[in-house]
């Protein structure tokens, strides 16, 4: 027996799930080489960044109070409108997470009477509300902006033809989610998202187009403003935080949209001048600094879990052969004991609160029970080993995140462990088991 298999059965990993996975990773030196060269210029990328906008050790003193004059959260600003090749970037621990980051964008931005249209389908459940598709308090609709909503097709690509009919004289905002949420769609590719943007544009030039970034950063050499977003936004506690950031999220853009998010988030006529920083700026810079590797680990977290899973006759999205643009790897069981198994293997693997069983909930912002795994640091950091789903049809998990490489693979072959032991799955479907 090799001397990691023995530290891995002391993990409760049987050792015949320790050769199924070492058979997988024999076909995938090749990618994890890509993904490797694409950490290392985005590595440079963030450091040539720092370098120019000369983050000094006065840069990780705090401020409290106004937060007036605050060199280290000014700069920092800097640092991701230059990685995000943007006029200017607003970033923030009151910014609460991802969905508020995207709340305060959109609100920013529309008015009484305007539109919002997404032409890929419908939006990430916490979205629902803040549009007003379900009511809540406080939504878009509250205030008089109506949405218009274009599904994909069948294949997953663009439907031009309706698109261009839904954009009108009140069609004031579009929001592409970059990522595939809840759903069993692709992700979009920095160049997809540019080509729709191109087109949405040919149509309506003043149109403001924004992307939820959320899991896609530094996936790739480019990011969306480069291809024409007008506003790229994010959450801290995911990819660019690298797993350091306690809380926060970011909005990249055009100056004028990042002044009006600005206005909204703190107060108009304030705007960026206040917002104390309240020495978490270390961990804002350092988390900045090892995401692209931090986000490289757990993009071959992905990759070795579709190529684990698709074999034992799982569909998986993206397939196992397919490009990668975001860190979210989607596996079907088609039954509910399937992703509690999946997800229970994930929270055992754990390095806080292994011990926890994670049990569906009714969780806020969502309109059915979700069961989440996630022994993190931070919490709720999806950045860090997690897994989550509805329960309800199809009955997909959702695997993302990963501080090491070695975390995820642990994680993965878990959470196959787990479907083992809760006979979800039996030893006689697991192929290459005697590889030795």
């Amino acid at each position: 027996m090799l001397e990691n298999d023995k530290m891995y059965e002391a993990l409760g990993i049987s050792k015949e799930v320790c050769a199924y996975g070492r058979y997988i990773l024999e076909g995938l030196k090749e990618r994890f080489l890509q993904i490797d060269e694409i950490a290392e210029y985005n590595q440079m990328k963030v450091i040539k960044a720092m370098q120019e906008a000369k983050v000094s050790e006065a840069c990780l003193l705090g401020t409290t109070g106004y937060g007036y004059n605050d060199l280290g959260r000014d700069t920092l600003e800097s640092v991701y409108a230059n990685i995000f090749h943007t006029q200017d970037a607003l970033v923030r621990p009151q910014i609460t997470c991802g969905t508020h980051a995207l709340a305060v964008a959109l609100s920013s931005c529309l008015r009484p009477g305007d539109e919002l249209l997404s032409p890929v389908g419908k939006p990430y459940d916490t979205l629902e509300e803040v549009i007003g598709i379900r009511p809540a308090k406080g939504s878009l609709a509250e205030y008089g902006v109506t949405y218009r909503q274009v599904d994909l097709l069948e294949d997953g690509s663009f439907d031009y033809e309706q698109i261009k009919k839904a954009v009108n004289d009140r069609t004031k905002m579009v929001t592409i989610q970059r990522s595939k949420g809840y759903q069993t769609r692709p992700t979009l590719s920095v160049e997809k998202i540019g080509e729709l943007i191109a087109f949405l544009k040919s149509i309506k030039p003043d149109l403001i187009c924004m992307v939820d970034n959320c899991y896609g950063e530094f996936v790739e050499k480019t990011e969306p403003a480069e291809a024409g977003a007008d506003m790229v936004v994010g959450s801290l506690i995911k990819n660019p935080g690298g797993g350091l950031a306690p809380t926060g999220g970011y909005i990249a853009g055009k100056k004028g949209c990042i002044e009006n998010a600005a206005c909204r988030l703190t107060s108009p006529g304030l705007a960026k001048e206040v917002g104390a920083s309240l020495g978490i700026l270390p961990s804002f810079y350092q988390g900045l600094f090892l995401a692209p590797t931090v986000t490289a680990g757990a993009l071959k977290g992905a990759v070795f879990a579709a190529n684990l899973y698709e074999p034992l006759g799982f569909a998986v999205i993206p397939g196992a052969k397919e490009e990668r643009h975001d860190i979210i790897q989607a596996i079907t069981f088609g039954v509910p004991e399937g992703v509690a198994a999946f997800c229970k293997g994930i929270q055992a693997a754990a390095p806080v609160d292994s011990f926890v069983t994670p049990e569906p909930w009714d969780m806020p912002g969502y309109d059915s029970k979700v069961i989440m795994a996630a022994g993190a640091f931070v919490s709720g950091s999806s950045i860090e080993l997690s897994a989550d789903g509805p329960m309800k049809p199809p009955y997909a998990v959702y695997f993302q995140g990963g501080l090491t490489w070695c975390h995820a693979k642990f994680g993965i072959m878990k959470s196959l462990q787990q479907l083992l032991d809760d006979r979800v799955i039996s030893y006689a479907q697991l192929p290459y088991t005697t590889i030795s």
